[in-house]
């Protein structure tokens, strides 16, 4: 009998003490498997299996790309790589960031959808911005099930509040509780299975490390007024449903509120290099309106002096809009975690 045997678990901030409870709350027996994505730094020690597996009732092993699936296991995403499953086994994808990481949420769900239809569950947990939201829109589009843990249950409630704001999910659980209420889901039979869609297709190949053709990203996207975060190249606007996104030719992804963070994680960088820019400069002129002195040349020192007192002032305003920044960020950090 067919059942809900594939579990895609999509997690960031705060999402490992959330996971460890879960995996320690599924029977030894559980007739699925289980793929887990969280966002880690590309460089991250990978060590997120071994620190599941402690907890876990199933056994957890980090993904290795041509493994074949088997029921009853756990496999985690590693560093810098997408986690996919495609025909029956595990592809550790190359393809561009979505949404500023790799591993990404989105491309796991969107080839477990791909993959499975209904067969499929895709959970989101505890994380800042929106990734997750979009894959999580396949899973329910294929004919999956999905479950949300409760944003008032989650450390950092973005990417729950996302979920349930761009898709009409089966479950919102907090985090007691989700391990049964999977554990159920998956002794049920899936619903029907609908079909999947040309750009479904495009992206969980994109996400393996496809080069995207022009006329193939036309096809799902219209070109936009807005620049790539990464590459500075055109960003297009992605057709159908769920959160709004963009993609580049290169296949950079983002969902719009991942845009205006990558933005602002510009502009603050921009500030910050302009400024030692100006503090340098000042410190320059300053030095060479000293040694125009020395020597005699007090017209030219003064033209010097006066130069300093300028960069010296837009360093300060410089300093005024990091400042300024810096607390825009920490009012809105405690909200958001």
């Amino acid at each position: 009998m067919e059942r809900h045997d594939i579990i895609a678990i999509g997690g960031s901030l705060g999402s490992t003490a959330v996971l460890k409870r879960l995996l320690g709350g599924l029977p030894a027996d559980l007739h699925a498997s289980v793929f887990i994505t969280t966002h880690m730094p590309t460089a991250g020690t990978g060590y997120l299996s071994e620190v599941l597996s402690g907890s876990s009732t199933l056994p957890v092993s980090q993904a290795v790309d041509g493994q074949p699936i088997q029921p009853g296991r756990v496999y985690v995403a590693p560093p810098d790589r997408h986690l996919l499953v495609i025909d029956g086994t595990l592809a550790l994808g190359t393809g561009p960031r979505e949404n500023m990481a790799r591993p990404a949420i989105d491309p796991l769900f969107r080839s477990v959808a791909l993959a499975y239809g209904s067969r499929a569950i895709g959970v989101i947990l505890t994380g800042l911005l929106n990734d997750g939201a979009s894959g999580l829109s396949a899973i329910k589009q294929r004919g999956g099930l999905g479950v949300v843990q409760h944003p008032l249950d989650a450390e950092a409630p973005d990417m729950p509040r996302a979920a349930l704001e761009s898709t009409e999910v089966d479950h919102v659980s907090p985090t007691e509780g989700m391990a049964a209420l999977l554990t159920t889901l998956v002794g049920m039979p899936p619903g029907p299975a609908y079909p999947a869609t040309p750009d479904l297709e495009l992206e969980v190949a994109i996400a393996a490390g496809y080069w995207t053709k022009s006329d193939e990203l036309r096809q799902i996207a219209t070109p936009s007024t807005l620049t790539c975060p990464h590459c500075q190249g055109v960003l297009s606007e992605m057709k159908g449903s769920g959160p709004l996104r963009y993609r580049c030719q290169i296949g950079h992804g983002f969902t719009a509120e991942a845009v205006v963070s990558a933005q602002e994680e510009s502009v603050g960088e921009a500030i910050r290099i302009a400024m030692r820019m100006m503090d340098e400069r000042t410190q320059l002129v300053t030095r060479m309106a000293q040694e125009a002195r020395q020597q005699g040349r007090i017209a030219v020192a003064e033209l010097y002096e006066a130069r300093a007192a300028e960069y010296s002032g837009y360093a300060a305003t410089l300093r005024r809009a990091a400042a300024l920044e810096l607390r825009s960020a920490h009012r809105v950090t405690p909200q958001d975690v």
